[in-house]
């Protein structure tokens, strides 16, 4: 498929701990910069890491498969071997999940692997592999 990169600002409150998980746990690569913030290439979409004191990040959590989920949260839809490349870095890094990576909705349409984690602001991040990405808005 072929779409357009979507630009998402968020807030940090230090870019010291931004830049060691965007930069290295995550592994992204980081674009223009001040002191203030960051822009990172989020698999070609462009995410931005702007200081702001005090931010709160989480507003709430809807229930989904059985499994709290934080609201607002960002992310990306990876194919299945991408998927667990990148969970398997996130452990081997020691990150807290919310949500472990497990399979949902299995045999359903839109079946996934999913996982849910904070940045160190607080910040949540899912990312998800569909068996078949053509069920991406399957209902």
């Amino acid at each position: 498929m072929n779409r357009p990169a979507f630009h998402l600002a968020i807030p940090v409150d230090d870019l010291t701990p931004a830049r060691a998980f965007y930069g290295e746990v995550l592994g992204l690569a980081e674009g223009r910069s001040s002191d203030h913030w960051v822009d990172w290439d989020f698999h070609g979409h462009q995410v931005v890491t702007h200081v702001v004191p005090g931010a709160r990040a989480e507003a709430g959590r809807n229930p989904v498969d059985g499994h709290d989920v934080p609201v607002p949260h960002f992310g990306l839809v990876l194919d299945v071997e991408e998927f667990h490349v990148l969970a398997g870095r996130l452990k081997d890094a020691g990150t807290e999940f919310v949500i472990e990576p497990y399979q949902r909705f299995a045999g359903e349409p839109g079946e996934q692997w999913t996982m849910f984690l904070h940045d160190p602001a607080g910040n949540a991040l899912e990312f998800k592999a569909f068996r078949d990405e053509s069920q991406l808005f399957a209902r």
